[in-house]
């Protein structure tokens, strides 16, 4: 019996002296994923559950109306797990959430544009009008970059916030000329006479990166490394399926979504999507070598200084580098896997 008792005291040190990453992973009850309910890649991992099945236990998707609501969400510590702009993630991590970034599979190209009425053909032609926006989003960063860039006079645009939803019924009340929104809303405007004056990937010739990013609750991250791995080997899976069929995988999302097919296409195509490899270079996230001056880096810190000229957060909370609040080791595991 003596002898039973010091086999497992030894056994017992033995496991507490295992690094974390050695020892087997708890699984949680459930796994918490916001998203915005619109068609992505990813929603293929929602159609099949290969999510709940590399995990071995429930998804729970929970919708949000905009990048704020996010940031919420995370604050409340309501959810683990979230796909959003890059904006509001620069916006949390000033604000001292506890959150990190963990992949950045999707470069917004077309999938979000600004939509105008007839008679509306530039952005300085704006002067005098209303345009809406989504609060603190991606698309409220690239309008704002892109009037400071076309040298429009933005003390005479008013800019109205409202959820992409709103919009819709804001613009068939005629109480707005143009919206800064993503698919399937901006296809809306566009079916009811809207049409496209901008998109986001037209900042890209003036050096701005805007992007959709992969975050993580940082406590959860902590606590479920090889789960958070097998997360980012499945939205590759599932960008892998895109690209292999992209028509196929637009006619699954649409159908899912209940959208039409020609919006579940247009916005899918509307996105570039680095791979893994990709991401650990320093032409996105980089390594934990080359993160600190890598171009999603420093596109973060851009994007927060300009936050800050326009009042969304304060210049003193925007850290030195936003390369400590990026984990590659997530991204590491999921390539070696």
């Amino acid at each position: 019996m003596k002898l039973t008792r010091l086999l497992f005291a030894a056994a017992s040190l033995l496991t507490a002296l295992l690094p974390l990453s050695a020892r087997a992973e708890e699984v949680p009850s459930e796994v918490r994923f916001a998203w915005a309910g619109g068609p992505r890649v990813w929603v293929l991992g929602k159609i099949d559950e290969a999510f709940d099945k590399a995990f071995g236990t429930k998804v729970k998707w929970i919708h949000f109306n905009s990048g704020a609501d996010v940031l919420t969400l995370f604050a409340a510590r309501e959810i683990d797990i979230a796909r959003f702009g890059s904006s509001p993630a620069a916006a949390g991590i000033a604000r001292k959430l506890a959150i990190e970034v963990i992949g950045t599979p999707e470069i917004i190209a077309t999938s979000e544009r600004l939509i105008a009425r007839k008679g509306i053909d530039s952005l300085k032609g704006l002067e005098g009008k209303t345009v809406a926006y989504p609060a603190n989003s991606t698309a409220q960063f690239a309008f704002e970059v892109a009037v400071k860039v076309a040298g429009a006079d933005r003390a005479k645009i008013k800019g109205v916030a409202l959820k992409p939803s709103e919009m819709v019924a804001a613009w068939k009340r005629k109480d707005i000329d143009a919206a800064y929104v993503w698919g399937p809303f901006s296809h809306q405007l566009e079916s009811d006479g809207g049409k496209e004056i901008f998109a986001t990937r037209d900042l890209q010739k003036d050096g701005v990166l805007v992007f959709n990013n992969l975050v993580v609750r940082k406590e959860f991250g902590e606590k479920h490394p090889e789960l958070v791995a097998k997360f980012l080997r499945v939205v590759q899976d599932k960008v892998d399926q895109y690209k292999k069929d992209p028509e196929g995988a637009a006619q699954l999302i649409a159908r899912h979504l209940d959208i039409p097919l020609e919006t579940a296409r247009d916005t899918l195509a509307g996105l570039q999507y680095p791979s893994i490899a990709e991401q650990l270079t320093p032409a996105f996230i980089g390594d934990k070598t080359s993160k600190p001056d890598s171009r999603i880096t420093k596109s973060y810190k851009d994007t927060a200084e300009f936050l800050a000229q326009i009042g969304e957060v304060r210049k003193e909370e925007i850290p030195a580098s936003y390369a400590p609040f990026i984990n590659t080791d997530f991204l590491q595991r999921a390539l070696a896997k």
